[in-house]
């Protein structure tokens, strides 16, 4: 095995393409699907989420600040901070009040990556704190089809919106890990 290419694995037992067995999966769960449009958007944003953290744990700051498809500046570390931004950004759209950038001018989500422990820290904390605080203004919006502030945009396209950008990182973070140590599994 060399560092640019790690062998493939995968901690799964049960179905090897998997990330985790079935009974260590935090994203399985027991019981009938959610009632309503609006929780059944929230449990697939909730498993999106989970994914994205799933595919950072176990790595040290410098696995997870890791360029790991050059040339491109994403990271794994990069991702946290990147969906801090969007989460954030995302209240802009609910009540039309601009927020300054986390992490300062455009792109510095993935082009300011250091490989340190306080700096993974900080995005951890970031996007759990822009989650909680995204999570709390659309709760103050239950009908889906309520426009808001920006482009009369409805709660139901945002939801959609957000699953939609978890997803779609979640793929890239597949990829990144894959390249970073070699673990698979969706």
């Amino acid at each position: 095995m060399t560092p640019e290419h790690p062998d493939r694995w995968s901690q799964a037992t049960v179905h090897p393409d998997m990330w985790a067995d079935p009974d260590d999966d935090p994203r399985n769960s027991d019981g009938p699907s959610p009632e309503g449009e609006i929780p059944t958007y929230d449990d697939y944003l909730a498993d999106y989420r989970t994914t994205l953290l799933m595919k950072c744990d176990g790595l040290d700051a410098d696995q997870l600040a890791r360029r790991s498809v050059p040339p491109s500046t994403m990271s794994l570390l990069g991702l946290l901070r990147h969906l801090a931004e969007v989460e954030r950004d995302w209240r802009t759209w609910i009540d039309g009040v601009p927020l300054d950038k986390l992490y300062g001018r455009r792109d510095a989500d993935f082009d300011d990556v250091a490989a340190d422990q306080a700096a993974v820290d900080a995005a951890r904390a970031d996007l759990a704190r822009e989650q909680s605080l995204t999570d709390a203004a659309l709760a103050e919006h239950p009908d889906p089809a309520e426009r808001l502030a920006k482009d009369d945009i409805t709660v139901r396209e945002l939801m959609v919106h957000r699953i939609e950008e978890y997803a779609r990182h979640c793929g890239h973070a597949d990829l990144l890990r894959e390249c970073v140590d070699g673990r698979v599994g969706q």
